[in-house]
C-alpha cells in the first residue's frame, strides 16, 4: 500500500482523490491538506451568483469534506502546508494552529492559481490574507466563495451603484453582465482593444463588444489602469486616458499558477507552472501536478502549454489518479475548449484563433460562412450563425474553430475539439457525414460550407 498526499482540493485534487478513492480504495493511503474553509467551488458560477441567475451558491459545489472522508480520505481543512522535503518526502502543515508533518510515499501537487495583483497604485492585498483581502475597502478580487460572498453582502447595503470591472476576459466579461443585471452602472477596463481576445479573433470579439454596449456595459479598452484612489474605500478609477467615479473596483487581470512549494526543485514552464508529462509527473520521480498549477498537452500546438479551466483541472486530475495508483494511463491532450453567454448571445470556440495559430508559426489560413441556423422556412427560433474555421495551409489540418450565434449551437464545438485532437484536414471536414433534420439544421449547414468555402 502506497501513502499519497494530495496537497490542495478544488477541483482537481477533488477529482483525482475520488477517482483514486473509486477504483482503488483499498489499495492506498490518501492524505489531503487545503488551505481553505471549503472545496470544489465552481469558480465559473460566481458571476451567476451575483448577477442572481440562481437562487444561492449551493449548487455549485460538487463534493465536501464529509464525503471525501465517507470515501476513505483523511482530509485536513484550514491547513495550509508551509513547505514540502522533497528529499525525506515531508509535507509540513499547520493543522489546528500547530506545525504537522506527514511522510509520503507519492506526491500530488493541486495547489491551483492564484489572481495576479497588478503594480497599481492603490491595489495591495492584506498581509497574510489567504482571501485575497484587499488594503482597500470595496476593491474586490474574486477566486474563491468567500470573494463571491463578500462581493453579495456589499451589493446588499447601500452605496455601490458604480462598479469599474478590470479585465476583458471571461470572468470579467462575466461580472460585467452580472453587475448590470443587478442594476448598477457598469464600466469594463481593459489594456486591449478588445474583450476576450485570447479565445476569439477580432471580427468575433466586435460582436461581443457590441452586445455588451447594447446592453448599458460602458466599454473603456485600450487604457490602462494607473491608480484605484479613495479615502479609505474606493471613490476613482484612473486610467492613462479617463477618471471614473466608482464605488466598487473588481480586479480580474488574471492568475498566476501557485507553485511556490516547489522550492525550485521541480522543473517549470516559462509562465512558472509545473511542468509535466502526459501522465501529469513532474521532473521529480513520485511527484505530481495537476489543475491550475501545472502544464497540459496543447494538441494544436502539439506542444506543452498552460490553459486554466476547470474541464482540464478535473482531466488531469483523473489521468494522474491513475498513474499515483501504479495503473499507467497517458493524458489525450486537450484544445481549450471553452464558451460563454452574455446577454443571450453565445459564443464557444477550441483551439488556436488565426492569430494565435500564426503566431505560434503556423501557416494559417480562416475558412468562414455565416447563415440561419436552420432552413428560412423555419420562421420562429432561427438564429444567425457565424462560424470560423482555422487550418494550416500547409498540411490542411485544423488548428481551430469559433462559432457564435444567439441559438445554442454549442455542441458543436464539441466535434471541432476532437477533429483538432485527431488532426483532421479540412478537407476531411468538409466531407463529414452531417446528419439534416429542419428542427436543427440545414441541409448543406454552415459547418460543411465553412469547409466547402477553404482555399
Amino acid at each position: 500500500m502506497s501513502k499519497i498526499v494530495v496537497v490542495g482540493t478544488n477541483h482537481a485534487g477533488t477529482a483525482a482523490i475520488k477517482t483514486m478513492l473509486s477504483n482503488y480504495g483499498s489499495e492506498n493511503e490518501i492524505v489531503t491538506f487545503d488551505q481553505n474553509s471549503n472545496i470544489s467551488f465552481l469558480g465559473c458560477g460566481m458571476a451567476l451568483w451575483i448577477g442572481e441567475q440562481i437562487d444561492g451558491p449551493e449548487g455549485l459545489f460538487y463534493s465536501d469534506k464529509e464525503e471525501l472522508e465517507s470515501m476513505g480520505a483523511t482530509v485536513y481543512m484550514e491547513s495550509p502546508v508551509t513547505h514540502i522535503d522533497y528529499a525525506k518526502k515531508e509535507v509540513t502543515a499547520i493543522v489546528d494552529g500547530k506545525e504537522h508533518v506527514e511522510s509520503y510515499d507519492k506526491l500530488l501537487l493541486a495547489t491551483g492559481s492564484q489572481p495576479i495583483v497588478p503594480p497599481i497604485k492603490g491595489v495591495e492585498i492584506k498581509e497574510g490574507s489567504t482571501d485575497f483581502e484587499a488594503t482597500l475597502e470595496n476593491l474586490q478580487f474574486v477566486k474563491l466563495y468567500q470573494n463571491a460572498e463578500d462581493v453579495i453582502n456589499r451589493l446588499e447595503k447601500p452605496g455601490i451603484e458604480r462598479v469599474a470591472v478590470v479585465g476583458g476576459g471571461y470572468i470579467g466579461v462575466e461580472l460585467a453582465e452580472s453587475f448590470k443585471r443587478k442594476g448598477k452602472e457598469v464600466v469594463l477596463v481593459d489594456i486591449a482593444e478588445t474583450v476576450m481576445g485570447a479565445y476569439y479573433d477580432r471580427d468575433f470579439t466586435a460582436m461581443m463588444n457590441q452586445n455588451l454596449e447594447e446592453n448599458g456595459v460602458k466599454l473603456a479598452l485600450g487604457q490602462a489602469v494607473q491608480a484605484v484612489e479613495g479615502d479609505g474605500k474606493v471613490e476613482r478609477l484612473v486610467t492613462d486616458k479617463e477618471t471614473f467615479d466608482v464605488d466598487m473596483v473588481i480586479m480580474c487581470v488574471g492568475f498566476r499558477p501557485n507553485t511556490a512549494l516547489g522550492n525550485g526543485e521541480l522543473e517549470t514552464f516559462r509562465n512558472g507552472a509545473f511542468l509535466v508529462d502526459k501522465k501529469q509527473e513532474t521532473s521529480m520521480k513520485d511527484v505530481y501536478a495537476i489543475g491550475d498549477c501545472a502544464t497540459i498537452y496543447d494538441n494544436a500546438r502539439d506542444d506543452h502549454s498552460y490553459i486554466a479551466l476547470a474541464s482540464n483541472a478535473v482531466r488531469t486530475g483523473i489521468v494522474a489518479a491513475h498513474n499515483l495508483a501504479g495503473h499507467e494511463l497517458e493524458g489525450v491532450g486537450v484544445q481549450g475548449s471553452n464558451g460563454i453567454s452574455i446577454f443571450g448571445l453565445n459564443m464557444v470556440s477550441t483551439g488556436l484563433t488565426e492569430v494565435r495559430a500564426k503566431e505560434a508559426g503556423f501557416n494559417a489560413a480562416v475558412a468562414s460562412f455565416n447563415d440561419k441556423q436552420k432552413p428560412e422556412f423555419i420562421k420562429h427560433d432561427n438564429h444567425d450563425v457565424a462560424i470560423k474555421i482555422v487550418y494550416d495551409k500547409d498540411t490542411r489540418v485544423v488548428l481551430g474553430c469559433q462559432m457564435v450565434s444567439r441559438e445554442d449551437m454549442s455542441m458543436g464545438i464539441h466535434m471541432f475539439s476532437l477533429a483538432i485532437m485527431k488532426h483532421v484536414t479540412i478537407e476531411e471536414l468538409s466531407l463529414m457525414d452531417i446528419f439534416f433534420l429542419p428542427h436543427f439544421n440545414k441541409p448543406y449547414n454552415y459547418i460543411t460550407m465553412a469547409a466547402l468555402g477553404a482555399e
